[in-house]
């Protein structure tokens, strides 16, 4: 037996007598299918507890996820192999808290809106993976490694350290906060999945179908981030803004790897670190997308591709074959050294000229 614990919220109000309604229709069904459990309303929420058969509780938690009532559903916790229900008599019993004014009940309605609001604030800090293996009532310590054909995408701001270096805290978090938005959003829209943030880097990854959306993506982050560099006012850090994105796809273990303080679901393998070894490439070869000949080869749209040759990378013994489309917005102005020593005599400028004024002037 199995049984199951998730939150949600309305999709829309509720009144008092659809809510009874969805109780009396959910103890009719659920008589039928020898399904027990409780349903508990509060200021737009849904917090139920649900157990029986695992077949017959897993469907009915697919139909729960499908139910246009609910969104943000979250599981909260599975329980497997019970011998002994927790509601034996009561087939869903349904109770709109609001609609109770007794005083033991006021705790229980701080309860669930705290516990909702914790959890919808650790969900901004776990990737989409874990979110929809939980809120499928899977618990995710429990996924075991597996081998998966990725896209990996590795993406960073050019010569960070320096805009650390002569920047203030506040406005280096402004920043990347802008940055890793328009990098997000474009990754998201195409069906990729941001992995994690670390420093100025964003390391997101593609199902193997998917090398046009992932060019797609970049380019797509590309042309946003010239975008606010042109519309940036002068004297603002955003116009020296650039970054590089490099691609590389192949096999991946996908799993929870870390230790029993922390544990990060993510992928390792060689596709990696020759993502990440082709981002580094874009400096020196003055192109703001680099991808491996992989990444080509699975493509089916229509692109410009342009060879920029065989490279070496750190631990790869034989060459890599590599790529760029021919556009605009995939060169970059300079090689590193240039770049970095105009960036780092624009930023000495804007310092400058805020010295001399009374009040700093961050313009974004």
């Amino acid at each position: 037996m199995k049984r199951l614990t998730y939150i949600s919220k309305f999709s829309r109000p509720l009144s008092s007598q659809e809510i009874e309604a969805i109780g009396a229709i959910s103890r009719k069904n659920n008589q039928k299918q020898n399904i027990t459990g409780v349903l508990l309303c509060t200021q737009g929420i849904f917090f139920q507890i649900m157990e029986g058969e695992e077949e017959t509780i897993d469907k009915l938690y697919e139909k729960i996820l499908r139910d246009d009532r609910h969104i943000d559903i979250l599981g909260l916790n599975t329980e497997h192999d019970l011998k002994e229900r927790l509601f034996p008599d009561w087939s869903m019993q349904t109770i709109n808290l609001d609609e109770n004014q007794d005083f033991i009940i006021k705790p229980i309605r701080a309860l669930l809106l705290t516990l909702n609001e914790s959890y919808r604030i650790l969900e901004k800090y776990t990737q989409p993976t874990i979110v929809n293996i939980i809120s499928n009532g899977i618990n995710p310590l429990l996924v075991t490694p597996r081998k998966v054909e990725k896209i990996v995408l590795f993406s960073d701001i050019v010569s960070f350290s320096t805009l650390v270096e002569k920047l203030p805290c506040e406005e280096i978090v402004a920043i990347l906060n802008k940055y890793f938005t328009i990098c997000t959003d474009p990754i998201v829209a195409r069906g990729g999945e941001i992995n994690k943030f670390i420093g100025d880097c964003v390391m997101a990854y593609f199902s193997a179908e998917q090398a046009d959306e992932a060019i797609q993506a970049s380019l797509d982050i590309l042309s946003e981030v010239e975008k606010l560099r042109s519309d940036a006012p002068e004297g603002s850090p955003l116009r020296v803004l650039y970054n590089g994105i490099g691609l590389a796809q192949g096999e991946v273990i996908e799993g929870n790897i870390g230790s029993y303080v922390k544990m990060d679901y993510t992928i390792i393998g060689d596709a990696v670190n020759i993502a990440q070894r082709l981002e580094s490439l874009t400096r020196k070869l003055s192109r703001s997308l680099i991808f491996s000949l992989p990444i080509k080869n699975s493509t089916s749209a229509s692109w410009d591709f342009v060879k920029l040759g065989q490279c070496k990378v750190k631990g790869k013994e034989e060459l890599i074959e590599i790529y760029s489309i021919d556009n605009k917005i995939t060169s970059l102005p300079s090689n590193n050294i240039q770049m970095a020593g105009e960036i780092s005599h624009y930023l000495d400028e804007i310092k400058k000229q805020r010295i001399g004024e009374s009040e700093p002037n961050f313009r974004f």
